[in-house]
């Protein structure tokens, strides 16, 4: 299950509940100033899966921004993020979650824009309770599902590419 605890709310960022990572190294602010991609994950915990997504758009040299999005700790959050996300020209948003893994689903309710989602692996059932919540979506409610773990995360980048190489 995603660890929720070291997340603080205390620095700008947080006044919107959102965490930015800089590297795929060290936790940090940082973001395109135009993002085409937005990747965002249930906590901090699952920077250690998502770096790789991270890693593969900067090596593809797609604009994004990196953050912690919670479902269940920032629901408000959540929800301004995922409706306000194409007005700030975001084209694909990337969502990485493990145990309950709503993350992805709740982004999808609310927007237009194709979310594609990681499961990350849990400790508990390695990561098949996060794919399973993840896969699982009622008809209407659409997310491009990948492989759990470092691979997913690998392919959610690949994927978003060539949904933008079809405009670009």
């Amino acid at each position: 299950m995603a660890d929720h605890s070291d997340e603080k709310h205390t620095d700008k960022q947080t006044d919107k509940h959102a965490h930015k990572h800089d590297t795929a190294e060290s936790p940090g602010p940082s973001s395109d100033s135009n993002p085409l991609v937005s990747v965002v994950m249930g906590s901090r915990s699952d920077w250690e899966t998502m770096k790789y997504t991270h890693s593969m758009l900067t090596e593809f040299g797609i604009p994004h921004e990196t953050m912690v999005v919670s479902a269940h700790r920032t629901p408000q959050w959540m929800t301004a993020f995922a409706h306000e996300a194409a007005q700030r020209g975001v084209e694909v948003i990337i969502a990485g979650a493990g145990g309950a893994a709503h993350l992805p689903g709740m982004i999808a309710a609310q927007t237009s824009l194709p979310v594609l989602g990681v499961p990350v692996q849990s400790k508990a059932l390695r990561g098949i309770d996060s794919l399973l919540s993840i896969v699982q979506m009622p008809s209407g409610v659409a997310v491009g599902t990948l492989a759990i773990g470092k691979a997913g995360a690998y392919n959610a980048a690949v994927l978003a590419t060539s949904i933008l190489g079809n405009k670009y």
